[in-house]
């Protein structure tokens, strides 16, 4: 399991980590105002600025702003990969919303992209300072003003999906396959499946495909080969692509780091 990437910027004003899939059980008070994503799936209990301990079922592209104060416990059996940044004051009182709650939207498409990019850049082994200051930026601009937002679409409308996509991503799958267990034709399933993920189906599945691969690299002694098999991509290049495109690295250069 690899250690959380963590880096500061902004003259160390906003830390910027990086938290890997593992099982975990924490509390954290607020001391700093938070802005989080999700870059894959994560399921478990969480109570917010309560007792009141509830089940989530969080996808991909979810972005949360939890303000100083709001004390958030959360706890997961697996966890899932998660771009988290925590800016002191007087940065955020300059740059973000005054809020009393926690506030999240679903299915953003700009956070999930930005995650991506910052996961690239934190993972790189020398993080591009300037750059990861642009990605935070425009990380902090997600929230003026639109975080709260409502969705348009159910995020219960796409578990069935999701499931479908955990458990059978190794194989290939079709759209058709997909728009027969959400319940509507292709188009409308592609069109209400971006918008509520951020990402498109197939898009989706080659990010699922890349964190199991990844994992796959970092706990066993597997040929990058057989690795690219059982993770559903048609050969070892096709990962490698994914890799170097999402990552900026090869599986190999990913091996050697972790």
């Amino acid at each position: 399991m690899p250690d959380v990437m963590s880096q500061r910027v902004f003259g160390g004003n906003v830390c910027l980590q990086l938290l890997p899939r593992a099982a975990y059980s924490a509390r954290d008070a607020a001391q700093s105002q938070t802005l989080g994503v999700t870059l894959e799936r994560q399921q478990g209990v969480h109570a917010i600025d309560s007792d009141r301990r509830v089940d989530f079922d969080t996808w991909p592209g979810v972005l949360a702003y939890t303000p100083i104060g709001v004390e958030v416990f959360s706890e997961s059996a697996s966890g899932g990969e998660y771009l988290l940044m925590r800016l002191d004051e007087p940065f955020a009182s300059e740059y973000l919303p005054a809020v009393t709650h926690r506030v999240q939207s679903s299915g953003n498409r700009r956070a999930l992209t930005l995650a991506r990019e910052m996961r690239r850049l934190l993972l790189a082994a020398q993080p591009d300072q300037l750059a990861l200051e642009q990605c935070a930026l425009g990380f902090v601009g997600l929230t003026q003003p639109t975080i709260e937002a409502p969705d348009k679409v159910a995020p219960a409308s796409f578990a069935r999906v999701l499931d479908q996509i955990a458990e059978q991503f190794h194989q290939p799958l079709t759209l058709e396959q997909l728009a027969d267990t959400y319940g509507h034709n292709v188009l409308r399933f592609l069109r209400d499946f971006t918008q509520a993920i951020g990402l498109t189906p197939h898009a989706y599945l080659v990010e699922v495909r890349l964190q199991a691969a990844r994992r796959m690299i970092e706990r066993t002694d597997l040929n990058l080969a057989s690795i690219a098999l059982d993770t559903g991509f048609a050969h070892q290049s096709h990962m490698g692509s994914a890799f170097r495109k999402y990552l900026a690295m090869t599986p190999s250069q990913y091996r050697s780091r972790f």
